[in-house]
């Protein structure tokens, strides 16, 4: 194995590092030199906070005592721009999602299909995971499959096709990293749709989802607690506060939630706890630095679906509209048509001491400097480290010889380390009389991954109901390695060619280097192994955004990404393909705010073409399928006509198909790839009585058109339609003196009821997850 790779990472960390801080030292040098006027900023619009708040105002005797020295040292550091908190728009459209730019634009002033989903929607609607989030979005369906919780599917795209980012940072394949995560401790969840490997890097064909922890905030210090219950016996709590401290300039904000999300299953829940905490401190009005941690856990006994059955076998226990088509199990048993048996629908099948347990550590820190009055460097350094660990039963196929189901176990483990660096410098001009922002960002990581597993999946049969559960059974462990380092140099720019109408463009220069090593039970390195591969993709994307009228924003954009075609980067071996795919989007669309802020839609078009894919064919195993070509619109909208009412839908429909998918003895082209409804649309609406105790009752609804659970075709699950309700009470403060607000709201979850197949796993196709039945939640919220 190649050292010289695992050391060239760390000297350019060093010199990341060491390039910010000559910048920073030089500041007075580079303040001394501002003797022209400075040149007036790019037009756009200031980051919105997501929670509005007041300037502090219990600190005015120290405000008066500094008044005189900042007066003073004016002339000699320029004093920050004090954003304008823009008006809050229906679809939210006015907050900045840095995951789909650097440059600082709005959803609005962004050339592409950007959604922001604030921590006020995620608890006003019920959305306790970044799965519920999700499923809210235009166009997005999630599942949580044990072996990839968290998963996502939009515009044609699936699972590792798509980046999972953490505040901005990519830490490795969704498939392989992402867990279930609770919404209490998230400020907001950002999706960018399509290619987005400019701003995230490799992996993002798709596009990418980025959950945004909460922030510090100036001004009072705000404490708030909820907790909820529903009939499943499911509890959360959170506890969160944040505001100014008793030190001038240093703002806090800490948050601790604590859930158990128990399945409809028999013996299934998921455990978290999450623990995080940021400071910011303003040293002077041109330098700020923050720290952040946090630690999250998560433990659960794991739900892995139900086994398609043959309806011969089930007779009067067959359902109808769950799932259907006709399948020849991985066990080679040929089931004919399938349903999915109604005595199954609790049925646990994972052994008696499974567990899948996770545990993650965050250190985030970096400052934010502003060298002259149109140049501003932000720097971040971060170190992430996870366990994580797989011990279940996993396959569960229905064996038609002898009646049984036949399970498979496996265990696998994660140790993750991951340190990084991204460094931004902004500058703002003004060019032949226009003006330019232009953002230079240079990024760099190592990451260190060790995955023992085990060697050899053990299996037995048991009936397809009323069985003994058992145990694991004995262990035998081999191991695999990876090592990779990314460095990578982006530039992004905007050019306001008129007041309404700019071009916005970016290129990415990355390199990724990967180490690979794979060796048996006796340690012994297996053939082909260690091998080393590195990869230079460059990527990009322009654009434009056009105000025609004030509120309506016409755009498009040519966009690019890449990825690793034959696995996610973790675990590709020597012998598979070797080479990125690539992936390019045209879309087109309209954003319109009118009516004073109270009505807003917004509309777009696309057309993805992602090349050399390589799909699962189950078992872990992968085919080559050549293209994939998606194609697609997407409309929103929401308004409030009257103030008590408002009302709210988006609708998508997508296109996607394999082509050039050719295998010997068959083909796959024109087939749709897995979890792929071809329409997915959200409603809702909602009436607020004004009386002595607001009251608020809504209903939301979802339809899911049919997908499919492999690149086959041909099992089919059944497109649905599920349905919430829910209503709250604001209690008056005069109730709880202490409280500045309190909610109580009861939701009914599902209220029809309805049974449905929520998400196939294409490694795992015998069995097939399903959608939890009606549950009755109450919760309560406190704000102080």
């Amino acid at each position: 194995m190649s050292s010289s790779r695992i050391v060239r990472p760390r000297r350019f960390l060093l010199a990341s590092a060491a390039l910010t801080s000559f910048v920073a030292i030089d500041m007075p040098a580079a303040l001394a030199q501002q003797v022209r006027e400075p040149l007036p900023p790019v037009e756009v619009s200031p980051p919105q906070s997501r929670k509005q708040t007041k300037p502090a105002g219990r600190d005015a005797a120290s405000a008066r005592r500094t008044a005189a020295r900042r007066a003073a040292a004016a002339a000699a550091a320029p004093k920050p721009v004090v954003p304008i908190a823009a008006a809050p728009t229906p679809l939210n459209s006015n907050v900045v999602a840095e995951s789909a730019s650097r440059l600082g634009l709005t959803v609005r002033e962004t050339p592409a299909t950007v959604e922001v989903i604030s921590a006020e929607t995620m608890r006003e609607q019920g959305y306790r995971t970044v799965s519920d989030v999700a499923q809210g979005a235009v166009g997005v369906t999630a599942g949580d499959n044990p072996a990839e919780p968290s998963a996502f599917s939009m515009r044609g795209f699936t699972n590792s096709q798509i980046n999972t980012l953490y505040n901005g940072i990519k830490i490795g394949p969704q498939n392989m990293t992402s867990r279930i995560t609770d919404t209490a401790n998230l400020e907001a969840v950002e999706i960018l749709k399509g290619p987005a490997s400019l701003i995230s890097g490799e992996g993002a064909a798709g596009g990418a989802i980025n959950f945004v922890s909460r922030q510090p905030h100036t001004g009072p210090i705000r404490n708030e607690a909820d907790f909820s219950y529903d009939s499943l016996n499911s509890f959360r709590a959170h506890y969160g506060s944040g505001g100014s401290t008793n030190v001038e300039g240093l703002d806090y904000r800490f948050d601790v939630s604590r859930s158990t999300l128990n399945g409809f299953a028999d013996d299934t829940n998921t455990k978290t706890l999450d623990v995080s905490g940021q400071l910011n401190y303003r040293i002077s009005d041109s330098l700020k630095v923050w720290g952040a941690i946090e630690y999250r856990e998560d433990r659960s006994k794991a739900y892995w679906g139900a086994p398609l059955v043959p309806v011969a076998y089930s007779g009067s226990h067959a359902t109808a509209g769950i799932v259907s088509g006709a399948y020849v199990a991985s066990n080679n048993s040929i089931l004919g048509p399938i349903t999915i048996d109604d005595r199954t629908f609790n049925t646990n099948y994972n052994v008696l001491d499974n567990r899948n347990v996770a545990q993650e550590v965050w250190l985030r820190g970096g400052f934010e400097l502003k060298l002259t009055p149109d140049l501003t460097l932000k720097s971040q350094a971060y170190a992430y480290g996870a366990e994580r660990s797989w011990f279940n039963n996993e396959v569960e196929a229905f064996n038609t010889a002898t009646n049984t189901v036949d399970r498979s176990r496996f265990y696998v483990a994660h140790s993750q380390r991951l340190v990084g660096n991204i460094t931004d410098l902004t500058w703002d001009a003004n060019i032949a009389g226009f003006d330019n922002r232009l953002v230079t960002t240079l990024s760099s990581s190592y990451l260190d991954f060790v995955r023992p597993g085990a060697f050899k999946p053990l299996g037995d049969s048991v009936p397809l109901v009323d069985f003994d559960r058992g145990f694991y059974g004995p262990l035998t462990i081999q191991q695999q390695t990876a090592r990779i380092d990314n460095e990578a140099l982006s530039f992004e720019d905007r050019l306001k060619l008129t007041r309404t109408f700019a071009l916005i463009g970016g290129l990415r220069v990355e390199h990724i280097g990967l180490d690979r090593n794979s060796t048996d039970p006796a340690g012994l390195v297996k053939a082909d192994f260690p091998f080393s591969k590195s990869w230079a993709p460059v990527t990009g994307r322009i654009g434009y955004t056009w105000e025609a009228v004030p509120g309506l924003t016409f755009f498009s954009q040519y966009a690019t990404g890449a990825d690793v075609s034959a696995n996610n980067i973790f675990l590709l071996a020597p012998t598979q393909n070797l080479d990125l795919t690539t992936a390019r989007t045209y879309e087109t669309g309209v954003k319109h705010v009118l009516w004073d802020n109270r009505a807003e839609w917004s509309f777009s078009a696309y057309d993805i073409v992602r090349k050399n894919v390589y799909a699962a064919a189950g078992g872990m195993t992968l085919n080559i399928a050549g293209r994939q070509e998606s194609k697609g619109v997407e409309l929103a909208g929401s308004v409030r006509p009257i103030e008590p009412l408002r009302l709210w839908g988006n609708i998508a429909y997508v296109d996607a198909r394999y082509a050039d998918y050719d295998f010997v003895g068959g083909s796959f082209s024109g087939n749709t790839p897995p979890n792929v409804p071809r329409i997915v649309a959200n409603a809702g609406a909602s009436w607020r009585f004004s009386t002595a105790w607001p009251v608020e009752v809504g209903i939301t609804g979802r339809h899911v058109g049919d997908r499919y659970n492999t690149d086959a075709n041909t099992v089919t699950m059944n497109a649905y339609n599920v349905g919430d309700v829910y209503a709250f009470v604001d209690i008056p403060k005069t109730v709880f003196n202490a409280v500045d607000q309190a909610r109580v709201t009861f939701r009914v979850r599902n209220f029809t009821d309805k049974r449905y197949a929520i998400w196939g796993d294409p490694f795992y196709p015998d069995q097939i997850l399903l959608g939890a039945p009606r549950t009755y939640e109450i919760s309560a919220a406190f704000k102080w």
